[in-house]
């Protein structure tokens, strides 16, 4: 399959989860792995159209639990991988997602949101996985995780999830509502030659007669293939820069995993930042990520249309968090709200970043659904006074 035959170019209206599967098929993806889950099954069911006509491989396996396996397995081989789901489906995979970290493995997990805790509600768009993906497995580690506000970034941000996988060794969340992977907008695919792919760095066979590292480089080791001339010793367990396990000691736990975290700590700043507007000389910003975000935007243009200095951002990268990036984008603001479709599980790191004086959270008046424009303007009348 070819970059150029994969990538259908023009301008489209389709479903937010279908743009996420032509962003796969646009930035290389060969396999997939999944199992049936609203309102995430739309990517597979689409994939599992075009994939095979492109030379790739779409499988639905028994659970959630064995398609991230296969996918890991994939990315060994040397294949582009990814997998799509729900919060449920998360908590399945979530041992084996600290697997793929531990052993840098790159590949792409797409989350479209939908109400829980437990099997919740399917239909209702929420955002209550972001701190499940951040820390869902157990142990210390970072993720990166992008969400996407359109169906547009469903297909943007998918391309560069992959790059960033492959770039960084490591798994990739794209963090979508459930309204914006069912929602139907104009998307534009550009060519695929004009597409930014990263393609995976491999490693030469030894350097002066020597080994070469293949793991727990801060600058991102290169990462051998299966299949291809490589024997490299892959594993979970607490293990050096060649994989081999050490098991015993504090230090050797210590390197592991400040390396893990310092990989993505040292290229944080190469991830995508913060979306702001107005927010030059506002005294009063909203703050929100994915649909939330977009609504942010809006109901701050229309408050600045009424006269009032009102800016708003929204993190499109919002793991690793960008404290430093939101510090300069509300400088100027004596308050920021912070809008979610949960209770505030991004209001703490907020809070942490910008100070717990500065920052309020505003849940939706129903969760799973948007703030109400009239609720959040009311809200900044009364900041403002």
């Amino acid at each position: 399959m070819t970059r150029e035959t994969a990538v259908r170019s023009g301008r489209f209206f389709l479903q937010g989860n279908e743009a996420c599967a032509e962003g796969a098929l646009a930035a290389g993806c060969t396999f997939f792995a999944g199992y049936p889950i609203t309102p995430a099954t739309e990517i597979a069911e689409h994939l599992a159209r075009r994939l095979p006509e492109r030379g790739g491989v779409c499988v639905q396996l028994e659970d959630e639990i064995s398609s991230i396996a296969a996918v890991i397995g994939a990315s060994w081989t040397g294949a582009r991988a990814m997998t799509a789901t729900s919060g449920p489906g998360i908590s399945l995979m979530a041992e084996n997602i600290g697997y793929a970290v531990a052993t840098e493995t790159p590949c792409v997990i797409v989350d479209v949101q939908r109400g829980g805790p437990s099997t919740g509600i399917p239909a209702v768009p929420f955002q209550g996985d972001m701190v499940q993906v951040r820390r869902g497995a157990h142990g210390d580690y970072e993720i990166v995780a992008f969400a996407p506000c359109s169906a547009q970034e469903m297909f943007d941000l998918t391309v560069l999830a992959f790059a960033t996988a492959e770039r960084l060794r490591v798994p990739v969340f794209v963090l979508a509502d459930a309204a914006v992977g069912h929602m139907r907008e104009t998307v534009v695919i550009p060519p695929g030659d004009s597409l930014a792919r990263v393609d995976r760095r491999l490693p030469e066979p030894s350097r002066e007669g020597k080994p070469v590292p293949w793991f727990l480089d801060e600058d991102v080791a290169p990462m051998p293939i299966f299949g291809r001339g490589y024997q490299a010793h892959v594993t979970g367990s607490c293990h050096d820069e060649f994989g081999m396990r050490n098991v015993v000691d504090a230090p050797a736990l210590d390197a592991f995993v400040r390396r893990l975290a310092a990989k993505i700590h040292r290229q944080a700043a190469t991830l995508p930042r913060p979306e702001t507007e107005g927010t030059e000389d506002a005294e009063v910003i909203l703050l929100g990520y994915g649909l939330v975000g977009r609504a942010a935007r809006a109901i701050g243009r229309e408050a600045r249309a009424g006269g009032l200095p009102v800016g708003s951002v929204r993190p499109v990268t919002v793991w690793p968090f960008a404290a430093e990036a939101l510090a300069a984008a509300c400088r100027t603001a004596r308050r920021i709200i912070v809008m979610e479709n949960n209770l505030g599980q991004m209001l703490p790191f907020v809070q942490a970043a910008l100070g717990p004086d500065r920052v309020e959270g505003l849940a939706p008046t129903v969760l799973g659904t948007l703030h109400r424009p009239e609720t959040v303007l009311a809200r900044v009348r009364e900041v403002l006074r």
